[in-house]
């Protein structure tokens, strides 16, 4: 089958981007930042995006265009042997198994965005709102219409439907938050929010603190999710990675600042007072169980409907981020099952998406509405989900460690020579640069080691309940 390619550069950054613009970034990271030394927290995440997620995007980019393959093909083409070709399935059931539990939550957003449209702020601010309504028969209505959405979006292939949809959603998206920001400059407070955002306070950047900057420039950039090798086979040979690769770290890096203007004055426009100790550093907490108060609050100057609609545009904007992460996500194993099987792209999301909608369903029932799903596990000292069991074992703690062997494989397996060939294509300047030096210097030395670090201590801390480094 001739391989599907994205019409043009524009097109594939819009498309990584909608992968790496997701809720972490437009939520968790506000509060993460203002926490740890607001803008410096800020600086040491812009640093580790370029300096350290960006040699691992082009690494990723560069191996999906050279193969056209998909993560398994790549590995099993490259790596010859059985080893690399586990590597290669590691690579595709992450991010499916990551899929089934963003599933979920891109459905509470949607669930969250019809009842503002609706009106319903009263019921969404109430204290056990949230737990009500992870666990009533509605979901499973939003959750058919994002399933819809979703699959419309990937039944439309590469141009027609993944860009198609970055085209539209990612510049809608730049938009609303922009327009979410000047509107909050204008509450009362405001300026309280920007302050505790972009003063600096570099004594409270910790290891811990370094740690977390890290793991969340990783993660926000979906890298070692194999969507950036899937997304970089449908690359064309004269597009310029290194460029490519540059404007979507420069989004990512944008958006989670302006959501720092968003989110903290929202905030402090709501309680003056409030202190950051207070504020959850989980986009969940944030999201459906904070925020809605905020919005409640505003009827007092502009009425409830106008409270409903600021809300509404601010779900629409959180639901844009996950619907297209969700996309880039599913993207992965269809691909691989397309170019494994040779089987249409339709048969391909029907047999994958019927999987993935079971395990979905098994999640949304594991918060206390089936008691076999709600504890299914102890471990760590703690009883865990199998929401939390998926998250754990597949977001937490494989990420990592697809990311090391990432580095091993492109550097000491498909050798340097053949990334630098492979990246020069579209970039003549690339070959002898500065930055050739450095992505084949860190990819084989210390971007490993990191990954490895934060691998091991991931493991002993969610499994072991023992943080080794902090």
């Amino acid at each position: 089958m001739k391989r599907e390619q994205f019409s043009s550069s524009l097109g594939f950054v819009l498309a990584a981007a909608g992968s790496a613009v997701g809720i972490g970034n437009l939520v968790a990271f506000p509060v993460m930042a203002s926490k740890n030394g607001g803008a410096a927290f800020l600086i040491m995440y812009a640093v580790f995006v370029f300096f350290i997620c960006l040699p691992v995007m082009l690494a990723e980019m560069s191996l999906g265009r050279h193969t056209r393959q998909n993560p398994l093909g790549a590995y099993t083409e490259i790596g010859q042997n059985r080893a690399w070709r586990t590597v290669g399935w590691m690579s595709v059931i992450t991010p499916f198994m990551i899929g089934v539990f963003y599933l979920v939550i891109t459905v509470w957003i949607f669930g969250y965005l019809a009842k503002s449209v609706m009106g319903q702020l009263n019921e969404l601010a109430g204290p056990d709102s949230f737990d009500v309504f992870i666990n009533s028969n509605e979901l499973f209505i939003y959750m058919a219409v994002v399933i819809g959405l979703t699959f419309a979006i990937l039944q439309g292939g590469v141009k027609q439907g993944i860009e198609k949809a970055a085209r539209v959603l990612m510049p809608m998206l730049f938009i609303m938050l922009i327009a979410l920001v000047i509107y909050v400059f204008t509450l009362d407070n405001a300026m309280l929010g920007v302050k505790f955002f972009l003063i600096p306070d570099f004594d409270k950047l910790t290891g811990k603190v370094l740690n977390g900057a890290l793991a969340q420039a990783f993660f926000s950039l979906s890298l070692a999710m194999g969507i950036l090798i899937t997304y970089g086979s449908y690359i064309q040979k004269n597009n310029n990675i290194v460029q490519a690769g540059k404007m979507v770290a420069g989004l990512s890096v944008l958006v989670a600042c302006c959501s720092g203007l968003l989110i903290l004055p929202a905030v402090f426009s709501f309680n003056p007072d409030i202190q950051l100790s207070e504020l959850s550093e989980s986009s969940i907490g944030m999201i459906f169980m904070f925020l809605p108060k905020i919005f409640l609050a505003l009827q007092a100057d502009i009425g409830y409907f106008g409270a409903s609609f600021i809300a509404s545009f601010f779900f629409l904007l959180v639901f844009f981020a996950a619907l297209t992460s969700l996309v880039s996500i599913i993207e992965v194993p269809v691909c691989s099952l397309m170019d494994s099987k040779g089987v249409s792209r339709r048969a391909a999301l029907y047999t994958l998406g019927g999987a993935m909608i079971v395990l979905s369903v098994i999640s949304a029932l594991s918060f206390g509405r089936v008691e076999l799903f709600s504890n299914l596990l102890s471990y760590g000292g703690v009883n865990k989900s199998f929401f939390a069991l998926v998250y754990d074992i597949f977001y937490e703690t494989i990420l990592p460690l697809n990311g090391f062997l990432l580095c091993l494989f492109v550097i000491y397996r498909w050798k340097k020579h053949n990334l630098d060939a492979e990246i020069s294509q579209g970039n003549s300047t690339f070959a002898g640069s500065v930055l050739q030096k450095y992505v084949n210097f860190s990819l084989g030395t210390f971007i490993p080691l990191i990954l490895a670090v934060i691998f091991v201590n991931t493991v002993s801390t969610i499994f072991f309940g023992k943080n080794l480094l902090f």
